[in-house]
């Protein structure tokens, strides 16, 4: 069940489903009721059909009744939506605002025109932005009050072993391929340049702001590089401990409507702006640039790499003592540059020893799981020991830079085991922890929340029964 909220939560809406919306007004009826929200016919027909499609495109299907499955996802969200508002949680409006911008462009772009939007899905281009924030509000609603819930739940080292004791040994989980590599990584020859042409076009942009001749929410949504630029550059109120340091020392000697300096942090060049402060929560929006560099920029780094891996080859150098000695990269230089996720953990202040991994899975790779899909498509195509042709790629951060990296093992998907896969284990044992007490928590509010299911819809294949027993109260 939670694995299809997540499913639910991440299915974009299309062109269709609004067609389908406006076809369906006349002859809709609702099917459940979850507290103060109702589920239509049509919402469960378009999400069921929307399921298939997604699982169809990934080369599977579900054994369950798509309609049962979706009738079941929507009373979950609706649960969790409803909960949420009684428990006043908080969401990121902005957030929301710039999902439902990202798909009305791409519902433009699909028809070609905003008039052909309008003209296909029988509705005003606000009606459409309108319709898709509420559906997307009510999604990260009940996402986050999800989130909540589940966070709570923690787990210690003897809870991972009597997990993996109480396995069946014939039904172990089979961890997949991992592989296990080291890179030598650097950063274009010119970066001070660069930071220097950004810094100053970035003083032109505030001069601008501050004569009054440009608007900043105005350079922001033609420049910023951020995701806020669709709102201007707003972001959500914040405590000052929300921001990198940089970025929160710099607001906190803002007055509001004043423009600060030009900030460096870790993202980058910010100018911000302070909107209004009220008590310790900071409304604010920024304009972010990053360094562009020239072809001779990347090409510099790119022929010294060549150089170090042909010299590597030959046996004239090891690639721990190039590492050591060229490479840019702080978490591995030093450790003859095996790679470690120090830079996720360190990203999102949850660094730890313990939680130190050097095994990466193929879905670790990419935007979720924190190293560079180019890594991927390098160590594929290389044998243990050898080295790829250095190859641009970007840090954690997004700052770009050349690499070069060398396979180091490939480890066979196997049965997990203590020894070898405690992290993952630890991983499969919260998760399996945070489920059990997700679905204790799930019991209980379908026992108090009011709930009510057409009786032609009650034989649906619902994993939860309750929900059910509760319609029939």
């Amino acid at each position: 069940m939670k694995k299809s909220l997540l499913i639910l939560l991440g299915l974009s809406l299309t062109t269709a489903v609004l067609v389908a919306q406006k076809r369906f007004v006349m002859l809709d009826k609702v099917v459940a009721v979850v507290g103060s929200s109702s589920i239509s016919y049509s919402d469960v027909k378009q999400l069921a059909g929307r399921m298939v499609e997604q699982r169809r495109a990934e080369g599977y299907t579900s054994d369950r009744d798509p309609m049962s499955e979706a009738l079941e996802n929507l009373m979950l969200q609706k649960l969790l939506f409803n909960q949420a508002l009684l428990d006043s949680v908080e969401i990121n409006q902005s957030d929301v605002l710039q999902r439902v911008e990202q798909q009305v462009q791409a519902m433009i772009a699909q028809e070609g025109s905003i008039t052909a939007l309008e003209q296909k899905s029988h509705m005003a281009i606000f009606h459409i932005r309108d319709l898709l924030r509420r559906q997307i509000e009510e999604q990260v609603y009940a996402q986050t009050m999800q989130q909540t819930i589940t966070s709570k739940t923690k787990i210690v080292p003897g809870e991972v072993e009597r997990y993996y004791t109480n396995i069946d040994k014939d039904s172990l989980p089979i961890i997949a391929e991992q592989y296990q590599y080291a890179h030598i990584t650097m950063f274009p020859k010119n970066m001070e340049a660069a930071k220097l042409r950004t810094k100053e076009r970035m003083l032109e942009m505030r001069e601008r702001i501050v004569t009054g001749k440009t608007r900043f929410t105005t350079l922001a949504r033609m420049y910023s590089i951020d995701g806020s630029a669709i709102q201007g550059g707003e972001l959500e109120p914040a405590p000052l401990a929300g921001f990198v340091k940089p970025f929160a020392d710099a607001l906190a000697e803002l007055k509001p409507g004043q423009v600060s300096e030009v900030v460096e942090s870790e993202f980058g060049f910010h100018l911000i702006q302070l909107i209004d402060k009220k008590g310790q929560l900071y409304h604010c929006r920024h304009i972010l640039l990053r360094p562009t560099y020239t072809t001779e920029d990347i090409m510099s780094p790119m022929r010294e790499l060549d150089s170090l891996v042909s010299l590597i080859k030959r046996d004239s150098l090891t690639f721990e003592a190039a590492a050591q000695k060229h490479s840019d990269d702080k978490y591995s230089k030093m450790n003859g540059g095996i790679v470690t996720n120090h830079d996720l953990l360190e990203r999102y202040s949850a660094f730890d020893a313990n939680l130190t991994a050097t095994k990466f899975l193929k879905e670790d790779f990419g935007a979720m799981g924190g190293k560079s899909i180019d890594d991927y498509n390098a160590i594929v195509r290389l044998k243990e020991g050898e080295l790829s042709r250095p190859y641009r790629s970007a840090d954690l951060m997004g700052n770009e830079l050349v690499k070069v990296v060398k396979l180091l093992k490939i480890i066979p998907a196997h049965p997990a085991s203590l020894e070898e896969d405690y992290i993952r284990l630890e991983e499969m044992a919260l998760a399996a922890k945070r489920s059990k007490e997700f679905d204790a928590w799930v019991d209980k509010k379908i026992a108090t929340m009011y709930i009510y299911i057409e009786p032609e819809f009650r034989n649906a294949e619902f994993e939860n029964k309750n929900w059910v027993k509760s319609a029939k109260k």
